[in-house]
């Protein structure tokens, strides 16, 4: 299927839509600041102190939750001379603020690591499942323990990472695949399962019994390109056997060729959580095939991580 068509079952006619429903959220969803502040606010139980703490005056902290309240059509703070207090709607409000808010902050420690900065003190290899799924927590974390800390983010597949290990461009990676690379010293941080997943129109949506391997084998699969850890697991499930529809370089391309309609896809289950709450795919169920996986740190043979990279490995550990 050439990229055109791929572009057209993802986008075209129901993408318009998409950027319509994108746009339009921009007006009904508060920004961070006025998030932050209903939590400041949550949490000191004044208005006044959340101002203080947030660095703006009072009335204009008080004009940002009336703005909050008007775009949500809720009142969020009962305000009086004893102090703010939250009414019902305003605490469920919080509870969401507070997820949007600290997912911000993993979305900022991993753009700050691909700053590649010149002062950087630890450089980090990680395939793409890792680096969009589990890195971001991991570099919130190593942030509060070392402020100072400057960290460049190198994301590409298994095989890149392993490349990037061995020419000493990184100190520490992080892999997917079935193996470790030649020349690397290697440890299990945590375990995944990739799974197969289609859009609801899909007929695989709808089927009752789980796949064989030999049917999953025979059929062309939107996938991973080879070298990545995910292409590689299915590969050695498959015997090798596995039939690529289309190949592309990232977890969220693939992802999004599968809503689209493109064709069925296997991913990790880390990557898929919110696509298949909101039935944009469907989980199938497949017998007799081998996905489960070790996800490692990886590091050049004899050549324990030290300083900020072994405390970064503590941190996957925890």
């Amino acid at each position: 299927m050439s990229s055109r068509s791929v572009r057209g079952g993802g986008e075209g006619g129901p993408g318009e839509p998409a950027r319509h429903v994108a746009g339009s959220l921009s007006h009904r969803v508060p920004d961070l600041g006025a998030m932050e502040l209903l939590l400041a606010v949550a949490r000191l139980g004044s208005l006044g102190g959340a101002a203080r703490e947030l660095g703006i005056t009072q009335p204009a902290a008080s004009s940002r939750i009336r703005s909050m309240e008007r775009q949500l059509g809720v009142a969020l703070v009962d305000r009086s001379p004893r102090g703010s207090r939250l009414t019902d709607a305003g605490a469920l409000v919080t509870d969401w603020a507070r997820r949007i808010v600290e997912a911000a902050e993993a979305f900022d420690a991993g753009a700050q690591a691909l700053r590649d900065r010149r002062d950087s003190r630890l450089r980090v290899a990680a395939s793409m499942t890792i680096a969009e799924y589990l890195l971001p927590g991991w570099l919130v974390a190593l942030r509060g323990q070392l402020p100072d800390t400057a960290v460049s983010l190198l994301a590409g597949n298994s095989a890149a990472v392993a490349e990037r290990l061995l020419a000493d461009e990184a100190d520490l990676g992080f892999v997917e695949g079935v193996s470790v690379p030649a020349g690397l010293d290697s440890a299990v941080i945590a375990h995944d399962r990739l799974i197969v997943v289609a859009a609801p129109t899909h007929p695989w949506a709808r089927r009752r019994r789980p796949l064989a391997a030999a049917e999953l084998a025979a059929t062309p699969l939107v996938l991973r390109e080879e070298g990545s850890g995910t292409r590689q697991v299915l590969d050695t499930a498959l015997g090798g056997l596995a039939r690529p529809l289309i190949e592309l370089s990232s977890t969220t391309a693939v992802k999004a060729a599968a809503v689209g309609g493109a064709g069925p896809a296997v991913l990790s289950e880390l990557a898929v959580g919110e696509e298949l709450t909101t039935r944009r795919l469907v989980s199938v169920p497949v017998a007799d095939v081998a996905l489960a996986r070790d996800l490692r740190a990886v590091w050049p043979t004899g050549h324990r991580p030290t300083g900020p990279a072994r405390q970064l490995l503590a941190l996957t550990r925890g």
